[in-house]
């Protein structure tokens, strides 16, 4: 017999770094669903990494992929999707989301910029100045998470465990047992 319980997935959001792939997946495995990424399935459509999509087509035509993207999973999964960290920016993304359970991994500019490293996989964060390229990120993207989080964990100095026990205690009656 196929569990229809959980129609809808629920959706990880947060800043780059703040663990929303790793947590995702831990999360995924204790409620027994499967665990999707936008970035990953982007990626796998596009046949490239983000920063080329970035870097050749640039940020508007990025966000219109992964809007397309997001659209998609919230109609086809039932498990566990984690959004890339501009999702969030995207007002269409931000109205399909209502209504879902949305888990927000909160994390401090410090510990975000340690995590997510200086990699040129995340475009955005490849500027001259990480720090404050990270800052103004926060800052522009924290009441938009916010505003549509039904959920939400500050990760600094917490494990990926750690997190995830602490997402188990607190999602909603339904959402939080495992299939």
């Amino acid at each position: 017999m196929t569990d229809t319980s959980r129609a809808e997935p629920i959706v990880v959001i947060g800043p780059p770094g703040s663990g929303k792939s790793t947590v995702g997946r831990l999360l995924a495995q204790r409620l027994g669903v499967e665990f999707h990424d936008a970035d990953t399935e982007i990626q796998r459509e596009q046949g490239r990494p983000i920063s080329d999509i970035f870097a050749s087509d640039g940020e508007e035509v990025f966000r219109a992929i992964e809007e397309a993207a997001v659209e998609r999973g919230l109609r086809e999964y039932t498990g566990v999707f984690a959004l890339g960290g501009g999702a969030v920016l995207s007002a269409t993304t931000r109205e399909r989301l209502a209504g879902h359970t949305v888990v927000f991994l909160g994390v401090g500019m410090a510990e975000g910029v340690r995590r997510a490293g200086l990699s040129t996989a995340r475009p955005l964060l490849a500027g001259v100045n990480p720090r404050a390229t990270y800052k103004a990120l926060l800052d522009a993207r924290l009441p938009l998470y916010r505003a549509i989080a039904t959920v939400e964990v500050d990760t600094d100095g917490l494990t990926p465990d750690e997190v995830t026990d602490t997402l188990m205690a607190r999602l909603p009656g339904e959402a939080a047992r495992p299939h």
